[in-house]
């Protein structure tokens, strides 16, 4: 073990140094976490084996890890902050997330048809593709402190994208298993898997602002968060492992929820505090999510990537795009929403991966030559889409206007502990 996490702190540092070189040419650090993380893999150069990607510490770390990413949508999920805009967030979240399912699925069904091949796999690539990888994103904001509408609109997105495209993907994928699969779901777990993320985190989020409410030093403070945050992602691994019939809950649902719940307990001057003092350490733990979402993922796939890939490519980031607009357009958002909050809905990796690793496990036995087609196409969809994804994402956010516009309305004494 002493040797995989000498592996694994060497691969953090590499990717920290990656990304700051691929800053220099003004492309986001993310992109080159992510870079590293493909090179540095199993299917690479290998200092981040198999055998470190699989190991039961190394799996807990990185959920650790993403319930504190998930303070970054959180502790923006403030009520008095979202609630003007709350029913014109809620309605483009679904016309962009039902309208790349709707897309993806038709398109596919289409293709499936011509091809001979079971229509049923149609539903489940729309079920894949509608959700959105939050963690990319939100690196870019954090990155170039991006502000505006686009980016109020993003963050709190982020976490409603989450929820339905759990919500879609589990109903979609329980109604194919109990037609044709070996493992059956019960749809029970269908709601389990969207509410008990966000039931933990508001059971500790609670606690945690009654704690945090009152005036400490900066030290006290962190040492309330983290041991809050572990406590929360302890109930996780507890409820994944004797709830659930595999580990499926997402622990980014829970940070989110968590900070969102004593957010709103909290004064807005006592929270920016908390989340000045906790940014170092969220920055680190965004290095580590990325740098895990690159190291499974095989470049060499991109020069076999078939027809399905691309397909699957260009009618997602249709659906992502045009669901945004229309959203947009029906809740008179700004403009800049309406031309650019599709882009920064395009990074897709580490969701569509946890989703096909599920699809794969109920198909493997019924329909081993299905499971291998919804593997081999997101799997080279995954690798291909995210580098372009990242670089698109952060021109959305360029075109839009918002780069380093959190500098103009955050007190001094805030930007000089964001900078440290």
């Amino acid at each position: 073990m002493i040797t995989a996490l000498l592996r694994l702190l060497l691969a953090i540092s590499a990717a920290f140094l990656v990304g700051k070189l691929v800053s220099q040419i003004k492309l986001p650090a993310i992109l080159g976490w992510l870079i590293a993380g493909m090179l540095l893999g199993p299917h690479a150069a290998g200092l981040v084996n198999n055998a470190i990607l699989d190991a039961g510490w190394y799996q807990s770390v990185i959920h650790i890890l993403e319930c504190t990413v998930g303070l970054m949508i959180g502790t923006e999920l403030v009520w008095n902050r979202i609630k003007k805009s709350g029913k014109a967030l809620v309605i483009t979240t679904l016309t962009q997330s039902l309208g790349t399912f709707l897309l993806v699925s038709t398109v596919f069904a289409v293709v499936f048809w011509i091809s001979g091949i079971s229509l049923y796999l149609a539903v489940i690539f729309g079920g894949i593709a509608l959700a959105t990888a939050p963690a990319p994103a939100l690196s870019i904001v954090r990155e170039f402190k991006t502000d505006g509408p686009v980016t109020k609109t993003l963050i709190p997105m982020a976490a409603l994208d989450d929820i339905v495209g759990v919500v879609v993907f589990f109903t979609t994928i329980a109604l194919v298993a109990g037609n044709i699969g070996e493992q059956k779901l019960p749809a029970y777990m269908i709601f389990v898997v969207v509410l008990l993320p966000l039931v933990i985190g508001v059971v500790t989020g609670v606690p945690a602002g009654l704690l945090l409410r009152r005036k400490s030093t900066p030290p006290v403070t962190l040492f309330i968060l983290i041991i809050m945050l572990l406590l929360t992602s302890a109930i996780g691994f507890l409820c994944n492992t004797c709830l659930m019939p595999k580990p499926i809950l997402n622990f980014m649902l829970m940070g989110m929820a968590f900070s969102a719940a004593f957010s709103n307990l909290v004064s807005p001057e006592r929270l920016e505090e908390i989340v000045a003092g906790f940014n170092p350490i969220l920055g680190l733990a965004m290095i580590v999510v990325i740098l895990n979402l690159g190291a499974p993922l095989d470049y060499h796939l991109i020069l076999g990537a078939g027809l399905f890939t691309f397909i699957y490519i260009i009618s997602r980031a249709c659906g992502k795009y045009g669901g945004a607009w229309i959203g947009a357009k029906l809740t008179k958002s700004p403009e800049t929403v309406r031309k650019y909050l599709g882009f920064t809905l395009l990074p897709h990796s580490g969701v569509s991966l946890v989703f096909t690793g599920i699809a794969v496990s109920v198909l493997s036995v019924a329909a081993p030559g299905n499971a291998r087609i919804i593997q081999g196409t997101i799997a080279a969809a995954a690798v291909i889409n995210e580098v372009i994804a990242v670089i698109i994402a952060k021109k959305g956010f360029e075109w839009a206007g918002e780069f380093n516009q959190l500098e103009t309305s955050l007190p001094e004494s805030s930007l000089r502990e964001e900078s440290q």
